[in-house]
């Protein structure tokens, strides 16, 4: 296996997935799909839904596993953590949250008890939440307290990558604006990188260094985000980036 350069955190290599049915036979959902990640930086992949991004993350994830090609990822087991577009069904209903993050601490071995509640009220803070967030339970948050939860909880093990799943495409646009600016916080005073999985190229464009657009499990273009959006070569990149209400966007009304 040859060596990684030391700023790539994930190399993905010539990635394809079909699914098999019963019914009605193969279902190719990824072909030939490559691209790599920098340290400390963000890579979003859009596209329409069923466009394979899903999948792809997942499989970089080590959810569900490649037909064919490879996926290399610095560091260690833990190394990769994901966020979901919901995150309540990943959090106990019956456990307060602090408990709830020491005892993910406790699984993996983290330090002793003190060291663990310490860690817990670290976590809760650096996502712009504190002890008494900590005390409560998940039905008693927000949908954007208990997206800033999972995310606390992906930062415990310390991952080099945090895949995000159309993590902000549930919540109000104020709430997105805060979850997006923690988000960049966090980039900031850590090296850690991102896999930034959207349809809404707004938050793509605000988010992400550089983007890979997929259509039906093909990779269309990729590059700098500024360059793919500003001034996209291909036609469905094109439709995607026209279909974006711009401030101030009214609906036409079609006149009969």
């Amino acid at each position: 296996m040859t060596a990684q350069p030391p700023d790539l955190v994930l190399d993905v290599q010539g990635l394809c997935k079909t699914f098999h049915h019963h019914a009605d036979g193969a279902h190719e959902v990824l072909r030939d799909v490559s691209f790599s990640v920098d340290r400390g930086t963000c890579l979003a992949v859009v596209g329409e839904s069923g466009s394979g991004k899903t999948t792809t993350a997942r499989i970089v994830a080590g959810l569900e596993t490649a037909s064919s090609g490879e996926v290399t990822l610095d560091g260690s087991a833990w190394g990769v953590q994901m966020v979901f577009q919901d995150p309540y069904g990943s959090l106990d209903p019956r456990q307060a949250i602090g408990a709830g993050l020491q005892e993910l601490l406790k699984i993996h071995g983290v330090g002793r008890r003190a060291e663990r509640h310490s860690r817990a009220t670290q976590l809760l803070e650096s996502v712009g939440l504190d002890e008494r967030h900590g005390e409560q339970y998940p039905a008693s948050l927000s949908g954007g307290q208990r997206q800033r939860v999972a995310i606390a909880r992906a930062l415990a093990l310390d991952p080099v990558l945090l895949i995000l799943d159309e993590a902000v495409s549930a919540l109000d646009v104020s709430v997105q604006a805060q979850v997006l600016n923690l988000l960049a916080d966090i980039r900031a005073r850590t090296s850690i990188s991102y896999l930034f999985v959207s349809h809404d190229l707004g938050v793509v464009r605000q988010v992400s260094d550089t983007c890979l657009v997929l259509n039906k499990g093909r990779v269309v273009e990729s590059g700098r985000t500024a360059d793919i959006l500003d001034s996209p070569r291909e036609a469905y990149t094109r439709a995607l980036v026209d279909a974006v209400p711009r401030p101030g966007w009214r609906p036409q009304r079609r006149m009969a």
